[in-house]
This record gives structure tokens, C-alpha cells and sequence, in this order.
């Protein structure tokens, strides 16, 4: 990369377009050497304005011919380099014609128009239009499309884009074209076309107000049957928003597209989301209980965006938590209406722990709302999302659901076909709710998440109980400063017996200063504080409970999150117990109290065996990680082993019977007690299998062999994997004689041995990527194999030798040259490098500094890598 190009992006020097363009038309003239596309551009100057220079945004883009009004333009009207196209003496208005030529079939960046396999596709946010075609490729640039596409009919019969169809033909030629016209402005990002030989799966939608809109999943042949659950959810999407925010659909037809190459999860476009396909496709055969709960989370997120993002949009980049936060927490609604709330939350929390936290409170740490980017595919970020999200919900804590509602529908309203802002979106809450929130503007401009500590006095005397709080932010590497945020923190007290013994069952305190206090009164008994209820905010509390009160709070606690919550307290004290003894050269002392905990709630038992196996999960590496600093992976290693074996040994009799005790539910059953069984019953085995007896391995090779869904057979082979005797190998042998031919199953066959906690399993991992099946082109592959060591393997990416981080930094360099997307997030586990110990932190600087003399970087790589170094622009 040259100096000229790794220039930041600066939020303060966000200036309206010069130009408008309310109008743009567009024919594509698809071929397999090679594509033309011709647009026409009705650009009128802005009058909000200061700069009149025209500079449309292109890369990697021939241009073939450009018109003014009908009149052809010379080299000397015009400036051209490899980003922009700037035309001189524009006039206020006038018509642009603009003809371009790309190679969609050697776009390996999988941004703008590409193939994959033998489908034309698109994905232009967030900067992917202009590798279409020259444009203000610009969320602020609002513009009507009409879009004609042109293909040859045997090999591409169906084309697709946003809107409605208004004009269809047959030309003399042996092509066919479809025109499509979208009647909502929306900016270029939202733009999608799809050409090829596609089933589809075809449903309608009757709206609150009567009006029938047509429901199409386009996939390959062959995968038509798979799309039922994604057309379920969609429905129960549109319903969900038209009884909760009165968000009525607007378009006569809804389309999802599903393509097996695809850099996310999904995409909004307007009226044609085009999805990876493993958020789309689902058998039970095929698919995990936790593939069809992902497919329903998804499904409903792009949904939702066609209001929160699209309806109304976000003026710059740096608005994206606009759209997405607050989606985000719209779709964790919706799944937590139609199923286990308690679930839900602690399956959000978990995941805000492991990986927004300790982004956090690392190098690449920025705020909800960043100042300055390189690339902004970067951004597209846990805390861009997840804590973006949990902002929204704090907001609904403070003001209440039904105001909350009312708030978001004014917003909707107020901005509707409108590039809006977070204040934007801040001050019509505001407006409606009647309530000031300027002090909550601080939580999208600082990076970091808020330590709150608390200390407790009790006076029997007085029946007074005093909580005492102190909000601080922690030192970190970006700099900035941080001033106090309002912190809504919901409060229970029990007493010895695990009851409730304050006047309301949860109090909701508002910390607003730096130090603040709460005194409740009439409490006759020293009480137990449940702190922090539902994680009413994203901060870490700190209170100094005892054991014996994380035992009680366990296992007796009314507020469910804050029971789970109770358990990794206990499982994170008794983990750092162990490491100080192995530090001190002892071995970890038997952690009784937890064994206990365990043991009760074993028998005890829940009706939601969902949340049961929440309750019986220990600590990810992840979250412990951002525990204890330095991070010594090989002693964290000795000791959560060690402990996952002393459960495993000490109740080896309860795992085994309640294990055996469960009537396996229907094979087809997605009912909350059939996914709660199997979920429990997949816990059990995992315990029994870190048993040093065969019995675990042995239960999961009879599971396996016996499995009627894809669930009970992932479930057997995540013990198995971690296994050495030829059960193991006979079992993945058998799954990948039988599903070789299945992308998305593969995937898992290919994630499952990434995870291996054997010794040698880098070897496997190199072997695997020989694999005739494993392509750097997918990037579903590329997530299984190596995402999934080094992302999901911690302890065996973490050796002390350094061979993970070296094998990474080569996997990155070699991906960077064709998916920098992809690469750029294969990064994280990197970025951490100075809160390990040695010699992991030396040997992951090596490899940072190996990715960083790479020649010709790419921008996404190159601002993660730099600002890990601490060398950024």
C-alpha cells in the first residue's frame, strides 16, 4: 500500500454530496468473458452544499464511454484515477450516461458484482458499488432505480432485482431481459441483482391491512425443500413487527436469494436479500437445532432492515450501529417473544462477553460509533452490533417498553426515505418519550466497557440497606477520554434462604455520576445483592460476594440471567484459585462448593432444559481470557481441563443418568422441550466423554450411529473428535461418506476436527487444508478450517511454541491476496498479543510483524495489523 492510499477516514470531516441523484438507470449485459454495464445518472447539484465538484467513486472498473446530455465527453472534461472519477464543470443539473466493463467471474473480493459457482450475484455494502460502475457510492446519496438486466436464457432464465418487475422479453438472439424498478429511493449499497437457474420456493403474506404480498426463496437445484423453516420465519417476521411496531411490508413481493459464496451472513438489499446459504438451507438431517435458530435470527435481522436501515438509512458509515444495533436488538426480541427469554439472554450475553469485551479492551477497541476508519468493512464489528444493540435495550430500560415503541415508530416516521444520524435517532426518542437523553450520547462516543464496583453496608438497627457504586472506564491503548455514562442497574435482594426480601422484586437504580449511592429501607435481614439483573447494561460489576453467596444466588436466585451469572462467577473464582496455586507451584484444591452446585442443580432439575444446560456450562477460554492478565494459556489450560475433568469424574453417576433418563423428543420436533432434551442430552455426553473410562466415548459412537437428525449426530461427534481410538476416525469417516457432497454439512465435518483438543491437531488441521474439498475461494470453508482452530480451538491455537500464530499469519497472507474481507477477520485472535504472557505474546508479535511486512497489504488487513502494533496511520 502507498502513504497515499492508508489516509483514515475522519467522522469530523463528513460533508454533504455535492450532487444528487434522484434518478438512476441501469442495464447490465451479462457474459462469461465479461459484463457491460450501462447507467444514466439524473444528477442535480445539492443545495445544502459547499464543494460543486462532481467525484463519482470507481475501481476496477473500464470505462468505456461517457456522456453528457447525450454528448460524448473527451479525456479532457474528465479526470480519472484508480478510485475516482472526477468530472470538471459540471453543470447544476444534467444527464450522465456512463458505460462500463467488468469481469465478474475473476472477482475472488466477493464485493459488487461476482459469480458464485454459476450464478451472477451482488453484494455492494459497503462500498461495493463502485466495483459496479462510477457512482456516489454513498449512503447519504438516495436514488430511484430502474434496473434492466440481460442474460442469455438457457444458462441465466431467472433475473432478479430490487422492487417490482414492470417489463419482461425474449430478443432474436437467444437472450432474455427483465426490467425492474424499485419505487423507494435507497442508497447504492442496498442495490442487488441475481442471474441464473434457480428454484424457488414461492408463499404469500397476507399484511394487517389485507394486502397479499408474494413470498420467493430462490437457491440451486436441489435445495428447494430446505427452504420451508426460512419461509416460516419469515412470516412470523412480518407478523412479529406488525404487532410490535406497527411496520407494515411496503413492496408486492419479498425475495431472498441463497448463494454458497458469501463474505456474511445475509444482506437487506430492498425487496432481494441475498443470503449465505447456511442461514437459508435447513433438513432435519442437515441441520442442528442451532442452525434452525440461527436461520430464524436471520431471517427476521433482513427482514427488519427494511425499516431500521433501509426506510430510513444512516447518513455516513459512522452511523452504521444506526441501523444494525438497533436491528439487532429487534431480532434478539423477536426470538426471545417466540421462545426461552431467559435463553436468549444469556446466549447474547455470552457472546458480548467472549468477543465484544475483549474487544474492547484491546488495540482495535473503538466506540459504538467510531471517529475514523481505513476500511470500513472493518467496523462491521461485535461492538458495531452487539453492543450497539444492548445501547437500544438500555434505552427501553430507562423509558420503558411502550415508550420505547412509541419512540422508534416517531423515529420511523420523522426521517422516513431519510440518511439519518445517532442524534437523529437519540432526539426523536427523546421527543416522544419526553425524557432528556443528551447524557446517553456518551455511550456511542467511548470506546471501552464501563467498570461499575460496589460495595454494601447493612444497619439492623435502622432495617437500612446502603449500596454504594463507582463507574470507571479501564486504561486502554486508544486513547480518548471518558467521562460517566447513565448506567441503568436492576436490583433484587434475598436473603439466607434464596428469597425476596425487598419491597418490589427488582429495583431499578440509575447511575448517572461517577460515585453514587442507593439506600433501601424497611429490610429486616442482612441481604444478598442480585446485581445487575437481565445485564441491564454492558459494563463489568464487580462486588466482593463470597462463595458461599455465588452458591446461593446459583442455585436460588429468581432472575434467571443473574442465576447463570451467579455460576460463571463461581466457575471464574474457583478457575483463578487454581491458577494461583499452580502459580504458587501447588496443584488446584477440589473445587467442592461448585461440585455441589452442580450436583443440586443436576437434581433438582428445570423445566426448560435449555436453560438448564446454560446453568451447567462453564466459562469459555474467551472470557476467561479477558480475566486474567497476563493470559498464560497453558496454565489456564491445566486448570479449566482439570476442572471439566472433576465434574466429569465426581458426577459421573448423575451425567450418566439423566443422560440415559431422557426419551429422545421426535426427530422433526422444533418444540422448546424436543431442542431443550437433545441440547441437555448432548451436555451430558460432552461430560462423560472427558471421562479417562471408554463409557463417553463409547455413549457418543452409539448416539452417533443411531442419530435421526443432524443434531444428535454433531453432538456425538464433538466428543468424539477429541478421542484417539478408532471410533473416532470410524465415525467421521462414516459422516463424510455420506455428506461429502453437502457444502454446508461439510463445513461442519471440517469445523468439528478443527476443534480437537488432541495434541496434534495442527496436523490435522494442515492435512484437512489439503483436502480436495477445501477451497481458499469459499469462505464458509475458510471459516470452518481455519476459523475454526484458530477462533474456536483457543487452548491448541494458544502453544507455547508458536506454530499456531505462524500457520495463521500464512493462512492471512495468502487470503489477503484474494479475500481481504475474509482475511482481515481471521485477525483477532492476534490482536491481543500483549496481555499474554510470554512466550506467547513475543510469538505473536513475530507473526503480526510477518503479516505486516507483506507487500502490497490490503487496506482491511493492513488498519487491523497496525493498529495491534500500535504503528496505525
Amino acid at each position: 500500500m502507498s502513504a497515499e492510499t492508508r489516509q483514515p477516514v475522519l467522522l469530523k470531516k463528513y460533508k454533504v454530496s455535492p450532487y444528487l441523484i434522484p434518478k438512476t438507470k441501469l442495464r447490465f449485459e451479462l457474459g462469461e468473458r465479461s459484463t457491460e454495464v450501462q447507467s444514466i445518472l439524473s444528477l442535480q447539484k445539492n443545495p445544502h452544499a459547499e464543494d460543486g465538484l462532481l467525484r463519482l467513486h470507481g475501481e476496477g472498473v473500464e470505462l468505456l464511454e461517457l456522456k453528457l446530455n447525450g454528448s460524448a465527453l473527451s479525456e479532457a472534461d474528465y479526470q480519472k484515477d484508480k478510485e475516482f472519477l472526477t468530472i470538471t464543470n459540471f453543470p447544476d443539473e444534467g444527464e450522465l450516461s456512463i458505460r462500463t466493463r467488468i469481469q465478474p467471474q475473476d472477482n475472488t473480493t466477493l464485493e459488487g458484482l461476482y459469480k458464485s459457482n454459476q450464478l451472477f450475484c451482488t453484494q455492494c455494502e459497503a462500498e461495493g458499488f463502485r466495483h459496479i460502475t462510477y457512482f456516489l457510492d454513498r449512503p447519504d446519496v438516495l436514488s430511484r432505480y430502474t434496473t434492466t438486466i440481460v442474460a442469455d436464457q438457457q444458462n441465466y432464465p431467472t433475473l432478479l432485482s430490487n422492487g417490482n418487475p414492470i417489463d419482461s422479453g425474449t430478443m432474436s438472439d437467444g437472450r432474455h431481459y427483465v426490467t425492474w424498478e424499485d419505487p423507494f429511493p435507497k442508497p447504492s449499497y442496498l442495490f442487488a441483482l441475481v442471474a441464473g437457474t434457480l428454484d424457488c420456493l414461492e408463499d404469500s403474506y397476507q399484511t394487517v391491512s389485507g394486502k397479499r404480498v408474494a413470498l420467493r426463496i430462490y437457491t440451486e437445484h436441489g435445495y428447494k425443500e430446505q427452504c420451508h423453516h426460512a419461509m416460516d420465519s419469515l412470516k412470523k417476521a412480518m407478523r412479529w413487527d406488525e404487532e410490535r411496531f406497527g411496520l407494515e411490508y411496503d413492496l408486492d413481493n419479498y425475495m431472498i436469494v441463497a448463494v454458497q459464496d458469501f463474505n456474511f451472513g445475509a444482506m437487506e438489499n430492498k425487496g432481494l436479500n441475498i443470503f449465505n446459504a447456511r442461514y437459508i438451507l435447513s433438513r432435519f438431517d442437515t441441520a442442528t437445532d442451532e442452525d434452525f435458530e440461527n436461520i430464524e435470527s436471520v431471517v427476521a435481522h433482513e427482514y427488519f432492515h427494511n425499516y431500521t436501515g433501509n426506510r430510513v438509512t444512516c447518513r455516513d458509515w459512522f452511523q452504521l450501529s444506526l441501523k444494525e444495533g438497533l436491528t439487532v436488538f429487534r431480532d434478539q426480541e423477536f426470538t426471545s417473544d417466540l421462545n426461552s427469554r431467559p435463553v436468549k439472554r444469556i446466549q447474547d450475553i455470552r457472546f458480548l462477553r467472549d468477543y465484544q469485551f475483549p474487544e474492547d479492551a484491546g488495540p482495535t477497541a473503538h466506540p459504538v460509533r467510531p471517529e475514523s476508519f481505513l476500511e470500513i468493512n472493518n467496523f462491521y464489528t461485535v461492538t458495531v452490533y452487539e453492543k450497539g444493540s444492548e445501547l437500544i435495550r438500555m434505552l427501553q430500560t430507562l423509558i420503558g417498553r411502550e415508550a420505547f415503541t412509541l419512540g422508534v415508530q416517531h423515529y420511523l416516521k420523522k426521517h422516513d426515505g431519510q440518511a439519518a444520524t445517532v442524534e437523529n435517532f437519540l432526539e426523536a426518542i427523546a421527543e416522544s418519550s419526553k425524557t432528556d437523553l443528551k447524557p446517553f450520547r456518551a455511550w456511542y462516543s467511548q470506546a471501552g466497557t464501563p467498570r461499575v464496583c460496589v460495595r454494601s453496608e447493612y444497619s439492623a438497627k435502622n432495617q437500612e440497606y446502603e449500596l454504594h457504586f463507582e463507574q470507571s472506564y479501564p486504561q486502554l491503548s486508544v486513547a480518548g477520554e471518558r467521562c460517566a455514562v447513565p448506567i441503568p442497574i436492576q436490583i433484587g435482594l434475598l436473603n439466607e434462604g434464596g428469597e425476596s426480601i425487598s419491597s418490589t422484586e427488582t429495583e431499578l437504580f440509575l447511575l448517572q455520576k461517577p460515585k453514587d449511592s442507593l439506600i433501601l429501607y424497611g429490610i429486616s435481614e442482612r441481604p444478598i445483592p442480585s446485581l445487575l439483573r437481565q445485564f441491564s447494561a454492558p459494563v463489568c460489576l464487580e462486588y466482593e460476594y463470597s462463595p458461599e453467596e455465588l452458591a446461593l444466588l446459583y442455585q436460588r436466585d429468581s432472575d434467571e440471567f443473574n442465576r447463570w451469572d451467579a455460576g460463571q462467577r463461581l466457575a471464574t473464582m474457583v478457575i483463578q484459585q487454581g491458577l494461583e496455586s499452580l502459580q504458587q507451584g501447588q496443584s488446584p484444591t477440589e473445587p467442592t462448593l461448585l461440585l455441589e452446585s452442580f450436583a443440586s442443580i443436576l437434581r433438582l432439575g428445570h423445566s426448560d432444559l435449555s436453560f438448564l444446560s446454560q446453568l451447567l456450562t462453564l466459562p469459555s477460554e474467551g472470557y476467561l481470557s479477558a480475566h486474567f492478565k497476563p493470559i498464560s494459556p497453558n496454565q489456564l489450560r491445566e486448570v479449566l481441563w482439570g476442572l471439566y475433568d472433576a465434574l466429569s469424574d465426581q458426577l459421573r453417576v448423575i451425567w450418566k443418568q439423566k443422560y440415559q433418563e431422557i426419551v429422545q423428543p421426535p426427530a422433526e420436533s422444533l418444540t422448546a422441550e424436543a431442542i431443550g432434551k437433545r441440547r441437555f442430552r448432548n451436555l451430558c455426553l460432552s461430560y462423560l466423554g472427558r471421562n479417562e473410562e471408554t463409557l463417553g466415548e463409547e455413549l457418543a459412537f452409539q448416539q452417533f450411529e443411531q442419530s435421526q437428525n443432524m443434531t444428535e449426530a454433531v453432538g456425538a461427534l464433538n466428543v468424539l473428535t477429541h478421542q484417539s481410538g478408532p471410533l473416532r476416525s470410524q465415525a467421521l469417516g462414516s459422516f463424510y461418506q455420506r455428506w461429502q457432497e453437502d457444502a454446508l454439512v461439510l463445513d461442519k465435518w471440517f469445523r468439528i476436527q478443527a476443534a480437537s483438543r488432541r495434541e496434534n491437531v495442527l496436523d490435522d488441521v494442515e492435512n484437512l487444508m489439503k483436502h480436495e474439498k477445501f477451497s481458499y475461494r469459499t469462505p464458509n470453508r475458510v471459516r470452518a478450517l481455519v476459523g475454526g482452530f484458530s477462533q474456536g480451538n483457543f487452548l491448541r491455537f494458544h502453544h507455547e511454541d508458536g506454530r499456531g500464530y505462524q500457520w495463521l499469519a500464512t493462512q492471512i497472507q495468502e487470503l489477503d491476496n484474494s479475500n481481504p474481507q475474509v482475511a482481515a477477520r481471521l485477525l483477532t485472535p492476534l490482536v491481543r498479543w500483549q496481555q499474554f504472557a510470554e512466550p506467547f505474546q513475543s510469538k505473536m508479535y513475530q507473526a503480526l510483524k510477518q503479516i505486516f511486512n507483506t507487500s502490497e497489504l490490503s487496506k482491511d488487513v493492513f488498519e487491523i495489523v497496525s493498529k495491534s502494533l500500535g504503528e496505525s496511520p
